[in-house]
């Protein structure tokens, strides 16, 4: 045969299924324009000249292999679709005497007029689109803007090899099936999945079982650490028990609607359950795909806008004042009273000397040591400790010793202590005791566990569980815990002085007032053995570049995974219509009108696609307290905005699904009411 016949059938055979074809070629246009947008932005200049700009290019780096892989696997799943709905026209071919090879050779033209026009399409929407996604991340990140326009050719480069090798991948994987099966297999195609299956019980209960041991494991964790460590585990969990329940929960729902007299024997839902109770192992998975890529639109767009819109909340968690301080000494002689007056004399002065005003915060002194309780004992041994943390950080406690004089200064209280006496503050959680045993080194007897929060401590950004306990002091109620000591051979209290102060100036002012502080705290030498200052205003472009790549990247990750989930509804719709064509064929024949098949239709239709939506809900709000516990990792505390960003989210999404529905609805009835 003459090459150009092999090209004229894969035109003709492209052309006779636009209605599949043509979504399938604009979402890989849209894939292929998504993933040279994501790679121009990762390797902008522009970007990466902005402070801290690294950080939005490595969220952006990140997000250039979740869209190829995603990209990878998505379109596998597609083309499952068009390949299915070919094999009986290839099936035709064998018979009329066209050899497997040959047909091949077709599917050769095809892949390749569609790897062309999507390819080439795609890199030239994303080249028209590059400067306005440009534009759009120069202006979340807050920096001037540049109208030049560029072309990257990197990005074009890697953009076109990426796709190639996909397409090659999907070439190849359809010649598998064409080879795997006989003629008649092939011509049978659009009749296999008729026998309806059976409710199987055992798929169910597991898909059940799994997906309520994900739930448990995210509304028990109780600190970000664990949210971090048991996160993506409770993910994998739930989309395999999200899988199993809908594709054998779909078929047992469909047998439970069949056994419902008053719901089943209607004209507008007999036909509909029929027709669904027919196909629903198919169903189910593409139903379970459609609700997974709605939960991670959900999840992705709420945290991410969550954290931009939750900017200033994160950088007071991170910064709670203007400038931060946390001054690390060798032993209890390092914080001491002398040390604490140097410090704000220090500071007064320098204020002073720059002619501005501060307003110093209490200081706080402390002996932390990180460890874990165990039959009643606290155990300090680090290399136990840091293999829990790297495990499960849920059991993980930083211990704060402090002296009772500093509590009182700031509660007004008249507490005492004597060396072996302790107070106990565990903000509610579950700490409360009336020994306390430090390793099996020194025991203190628990005077009281307060229970009301005299220094701020449940506004703390620490990531693991903290327990504060107050001394008579800290030279003398810890003598005997200088044994304890790590692997280097020092003492595990770590002693430090935590305070701040805040400045009535502008921004860049207080950046500035900073960078002249830390050169003349050094010049001093305070003789403190470490420290760390930091900056709200300074940091403030740093977390702006960094949420605000995430936002970015949350939106265009959002956008490719709705394209995803529509298209995965409008194949499930037009395949169905064509297998369902005949069946309303002969109703219609017995005198089914037109409304009446549309009203059968939206029943199947509304009654199958709310499912996916219904439980990506439920999702989201079983994530909503994993989330809460990562977001607080960002220093992000603030439940009232991520509940509306939640909200906000699901109302739009919702909305958006909506329309779907509408328009794939519309597709299947002019399918099966055979409509031109």
């Amino acid at each position: 045969m003459k090459r150009g016949l092999y090209f004229s059938l894969a035109g003709d055979g492209i052309r006779k299924n636009k209605r599949l074809y043509l979504p399938y070629i604009l979402t890989c246009i849209g894939m292929v324009m998504m993933y040279y947008i994501i790679l121009f932005l990762q390797l902008d200049p522009m970007i990466s000249a902005v402070p801290f700009g690294g950080n939005a290019q490595l969220c952006l780096f990140l997000g250039g292999w979740i869209i190829a892989v995603f990209s990878c696997l998505f379109l596998f799943y597609t083309n499952s679709f068009l390949i299915r709905r070919r094999k009986q026209e290839f099936g035709l071919y064998n018979i009329l005497g066209m050899g497997k090879k040959h047909v091949c050779r077709v599917l050769f033209y095809e892949s390749l007029i569609v790897a062309v026009i999507s390819i080439v399409s795609g890199l030239v929407v994303g080249t028209v689109f590059s400067k306005l996604a440009e534009l759009g991340m120069i202006y979340i990140l807050e920096q001037p803007v540049d109208f030049t326009f560029k072309l990257s050719i990197q990005a074009v480069g890697q953009t076109i090899l990426v796709f190639i090798a996909i397409f090659i991948l999907l070439y190849l994987n359809n010649i598998r099936q064409i080879y795997s099966q006989t003629t008649l297999s092939l011509l049978g195609s659009e009749k296999a999945g008729e026998k309806p299956p059976k409710a199987n019980w055992i798929p169910g209960l597991a898909g059940a079982v799994i997906l309520g041991w994900a739930y448990f494991i995210a509304v028990t964790i109780e600190n970000p650490v664990a949210a971090l460590v048991n996160f993506f585990f409770a993910v994998i969990l739930v989309i395999i028990g999200t899988y199993l329940l809908m594709i054998s929960g779909s078929v047992l729902f469909c047998r439970i609607l069949q056994k419902n007299k008053n719901y089943y024997y209607k004209k507008n839902h007999f036909i509909s359950v029929s027709s669904m109770a027919y196909r629903m192992k198919r169903n189910g998975a593409g139903l379970a795909s459609i609700c997974i890529l709605s939960t991670m639109v959900l999840v992705m767009i709420s945290s991410s806008s969550c954290l931009y819109f939750g900017l200033d909340d994160a950088l007071k968690g991170h910064y709670p004042s203007s400038i931060n301080l946390t001054l690390y000494a060798e032993g209890p002689e390092g914080v001491s009273d002398e040390k604490l007056n140097t410090l704000a004399v220090f500071n007064e002065n320098f204020a002073a000397s720059r002619g501005v005003r501060i307003k110093q915060k209490e200081m706080n002194r402390s002996a932390s040591i990180a460890g874990f309780f165990a039959d009643g004992v606290f155990e300090t041994n680090q290399s136990d400790t840091n293999s829990r943390l790297m495990l499960d950080g849920s059991n993980i406690v930083m211990v704060h010793f402090m002296p009772v004089g500093d509590l009182n200064r700031a509660s007004g209280k008249g507490f005492t202590l004597s060396d072996d006496e302790v107070l106990l503050f565990a903000d509610n959680r579950g700490y409360e005791m009336e020994m306390l045993n430090v390793a099996n080194v020194k025991s203190y007897k628990v005077k009281e566990n307060l229970s009301e929060d005299y220094m701020g401590f449940s506004d703390s950004k620490d990531v693991v569980d903290s327990v504060y306990v107050f001394v008579n002091s800290l030279d003398t109620s810890l003598k005997g815990l200088e044994v304890l000591t790590n692997e280097g051979g020092s003492n595990e209290l770590q002693y430090n002085i935590s305070t701040g102060f805040d400045l009535d100036i502008t921004p860049e002012e207080q950046i500035a007032f900073f960078n002249d502080y830390k050169k003349v705290y050094y010049d001093a030498g305070l003789g403190f053995a470490s420290e760390s200052i930091t900056s709200r205003e300074y940091f403030r472009g740093e977390f702006l570049v960094t949420f605000g790549g995430l936002f970015y990247l949350g939106i265009i990750l959002s956008i490719v995974f709705i394209l995803a989930a529509t298209l995965i509804i409008y194949y499930k719709q037009v395949s169905e219509g064509y297998e369902d064509q005949s069946r309303f064929e002969i109703m219609q024949k017995v005198g089914m009108t037109g409304r009446e098949i549309r009203q059968s239709i939206n029943s199947q239709i509304l009654t199958v696609f709310a499912l996916p939506l219904l439980m990506a809900g439920i999702h989201v709000c079983f994530a909503f307290p994993v989330i809460k516990q990562m977001l607080a990792l960002f220093g992000l505390h603030n439940v009232k905005l991520f509940v509306g960003t939640s909200v906000i989210s699901f109302v739009i999404f919702a909305v958006l699904y909506v329309f779907v529905y509408r328009v794939t609805s519309n597709a299947y009835f002019n399918i099966v009411s055979a409509e031109r």
